[in-house]
């Protein structure tokens, strides 16, 4: 998808209109017209990335440190007891444009839990397989930048 086609790069460039409720030289943020609950807000980067593996490490501070603003405000004025902060890479992304959720949540809104299933290891050799795996390539990254 080039970014003339992307509907949040319309959203960010002002030729496509949304429910803007922050904007900086880093970030958007906005209300999602389909929310989870009320408040529900999208906050995505200026540039066009897909994924959170795509967004610059320079650019990951500022992300979250507006995540954690967006989420502090969320609940301040919609007296949520809390938030929910969720990012899809892929599979659920419905707009291939890096974003992030800040749902507020209040307790007993009926939002239970993740959104999918849940499942046990086959067994703790399994598991530490598993584990391992993801440890040396967090090293194996980490060295790479």
């Amino acid at each position: 998808m080039s970014t003339n086609d992307c509907i949040f790069c319309g959203i960010i460039s002002h030729t496509l209109s949304a429910d803007i409720v922050s904007e900086d030289e880093f970030s958007v943020a906005f209300l999602d017209h389909r929310p989870v609950f009320p408040g529900h807000v999208l906050l995505c980067p200026r540039e066009h990335f897909e994924t959170l593996n795509d967004l610059p490490a320079g650019l990951a501070g500022p992300m979250l440190l507006k995540t954690q603003l967006l989420a502090r405000a969320v609940e301040t004025a919609l007296g949520a007891h809390g938030t929910f902060v969720a990012i899809n890479n892929r599979v659920s992304q419905t707009v291939p444009h890096l974003h992030i959720h800040v749902v507020p949540r209040r307790r007993k809104d009926g939002l239970r839990g993740f959104f999918w299933p849940r499942q046990k290891y086959e067994n703790d050799a399994v598991r530490e397989q598993i584990r391992s795996a993801i440890a040396r390539e967090v090293e194996r990254l980490s060295k790479n930048s």
